[in-house]
């Protein structure tokens, strides 16, 4: 028994890496959802939240905005109080806007907290007119 451990152990690691290096790809992976907001996607008070509170505060609270080819990124506060409403603004956005990559970081030496929105093709050009970029910088 004390033998058969190790090797049980190793191939319940090994085993779903093989498999997975060779089957074929997910349809998962492959799906591109719509390139459009879904607003349904939220509930009436979540949506209510997130678009009258949440992101008028992020907003505020922004300090500088990067751009990037394919898409912004924001600086932020580092104080738990931003990263509570960033990470709560976060969750609901993924839901609404599923075509965008989000990102969060924290810099090093108690650097700034940073939002970072990407994707495809046209999500700059998105972010730019939602997030009415040319008058907030």
């Amino acid at each position: 028994m004390k033998k058969i451990f190790p090797f049980i152990t190793a191939i319940a690691f090994i085993a779903p890496v093989a498999i997975s290096a060779t089957s074929e790809p997910s349809s998962q992976t492959e799906h591109q959802s719509p390139f459009a907001c879904n607003a349904f996607g939220l509930s009436p008070e979540v949506r209510k939240r997130h678009f009258e509170e949440l992101g008028p505060a992020l907003l505020k609270l922004k300090k500088s905005t990067r751009e990037l080819p394919d898409g912004y990124e924001f600086e932020l506060p580092a104080d738990n109080k931003t990263y509570q409403l960033l990470t709560e603004w976060a969750f609901q956005e993924r839901l609404c806007c599923p075509f965008f990559e989000i990102d969060l970081r924290f810099d090093k030496e108690n650097g700034p907290l940073w939002l970072r929105l990407t994707g495809r093709p046209g999500t700059k050009e998105f972010i730019k007119m939602e997030f009415d970029l040319a008058q907030s910088r």
